[in-house]
């Protein structure tokens, strides 16, 4: 968080979505009525180190700050102090020479108790329905209502799921937080630290949750529970009314996520540039925001395919969603509303996304250094659209990528005339129905031919 937000937030001062704390030397014992309150009803900020009284910046003793950091981390992962647990990154900042930690906490796609409360939230403040059965009951009906990812499937199992994806998430927080909690739990411990477990309070069911299924499951697993379930990568600009490259993706998200990146990688060029002292990879920086919104923020109940186009003068998204709104989204005016809260806090655990409503933030700053002048459009309705537009430089690399390919597919047929479709995809990166689009196109204009059967035939390159 930077000091310009931080005064935005004191300025704002305390209500549903703020709390301030002293906290000079210790955590406050009711901290965590905030913090179960906030995941219970929209999110919010816990700030330590401002004055009950007047509300002024006093401080958290620098000699108490990692015990606080330590005991928040560690309370937000105890089932026995937040149930279920929620993973916390508080963060410290200096202001005036005194030290503050800022606890930004999500809204929660579960409801959480602490030390067996239930806590909710208003303007003035945390308030305890543990027993107002009517209230709970609304709170979890609403939870469950609004989001999708908290379905329960009874039936999966910890052996539906990729043994390998486990090892990927570990390394991923290992390098973002060598004293992760998930890397001293087994894989079930994981899962259920995560949010990835939960009983159904309509039937009384427990379970795996689509948002399990949809991380870590195998590709039968997900076909089964899901079996429209794919995200559609195309590269479409000499051939626009099909594809010059594609990649039907019809996997978990995690390793979505890479193949888009991936697709994004092959096809667009890198552009640098230092911000605040550091080297940026603006393309990989910019399009780590687009896939993360499309992954993170997409609505997985219904068929609709979500796409990722790459076209001569702008990439462009689409996802099915639950719209809060219709129209344009005006990035000075914008309340973000997380669709899958649960995703959204694992991705960011990972570091793939960062708090949520920074998306659109980043966007903007990114792509005003990728293309100058450039304007991002995001359109909130039923199919959530993303357009980047990209300059000259970037269309013209798309299409010397393309005119790139053509050479390296005859090249490989003068050197191997009995080249398969999968070894060609192996050699050069491109998904199987690009070459074969790229192979039917060279025989449409004379310079392929195929000579004998398909099996047992061979390929002639034509030089005219």
């Amino acid at each position: 968080m930077t000091e310009t937000k931080l005064q935005e937030l004191l300025e704002k001062g305390e209500g549903t979505q703020i709390e301030f704390k002293a906290a000079s030397i210790g955590l406050n014992k009711d901290a965590f009525d905030s913090v179960c309150g906030f995941l219970n009803r929209s999110g919010g900020h816990l700030i330590l180190g401002i004055s009950d009284g007047n509300k002024s910046i006093s401080g958290v003793q620098e000699n108490q700050v990692q015990n606080i950091l330590d005991n928040i981390v560690s309370s937000a992962n105890n089932p026995d102090r937040l149930n279920p647990p929620y993973y916390l990154s508080p963060e410290v900042l200096e202001v005036h020479g005194k030290k503050l930690i800022i606890v930004y906490v999500p809204e929660s796609s579960q409801v959480h108790a602490t030390r067996g409360k239930i806590f909710d939230r208003s303007q003035d403040g945390d308030f305890n329905i543990t027993r107002n059965n009517e209230l709970v009951a609304q709170l979890y009906l609403r939870k469950q209502n609004t989001y999708s990812e908290n379905q329960v499937f009874p039936f999966v199992q910890v052996s539906d799921f990729k043994p390998s994806l486990f090892d990927k998430v570990r390394a991923l927080v290992r390098n973002i937080q060598p004293r992760h909690p998930w890397l001293a739990i087994d894989n079930e411990e994981l899962l259920r630290s995560a949010g990835l477990f939960k009983r159904d309070m309509k039937t009384g069911a427990e379970g795996y949750t689509l948002a399990a299924v949809l991380l870590f499951g195998s590709d039968e697993c997900i076909q089964n529970v899901l079996a429209h379930h794919k995200t559609d990568a195309i590269l479409r600009v000499e051939n626009t009314d099909r594809y010059d490259d594609r990649d039907d993706i019809r996997t978990n998200i995690i390793e979505s996520y890479e193949r888009l990146m991936a697709f994004i990688t092959k096809h667009l060029p890198e552009k640098f540039t230092i911000i605040n002292g550091q080297r940026i990879n603006l393309r990989d920086n910019l399009f780590r925001e687009i896939i993360g919104n499309l992954l993170v923020h997409r609505e997985y109940t219904n068929p609709f395919p979500a796409k990722l186009i790459i076209e001569a003068a702008q990439v462009r998204t689409e996802n099915w969603n639950k719209p809060q709104g219709n129209g344009a989204i005006d990035p000075t005016n914008f309340s973000p509303y997380p669709k899958n809260p649960v995703i959204a806090k694992f991705f960011k655990e990972i570091g793939w996304v960062d708090e949520l409503g920074s998306g659109i933030r980043n966007t903007y700053k990114y792509l005003e250094f990728y293309t100058p002048g450039a304007v991002p459009s995001f359109t909130e309705g039923d199919v959530f659209k993303i357009v980047i537009p990209i300059d000259k430089t970037v269309e013209e690399t798309v299409e010397e990528t393309v005119e790139e390919t053509v050479e390296e597919l005859l090249r490989l047929f003068r050197s191997d005339s009995k080249l398969t479709v999968s070894k060609i995809e192996k050699q050069i990166g491109l998904s199987r129905r690009g070459i074969e689009y790229h192979i039917a196109n060279l025989k449409k204009e004379g310079k392929l031919k195929r000579i004998g059967s398909t099996k047992s035939g061979y390929w002639e390159v034509i030089d005219k």
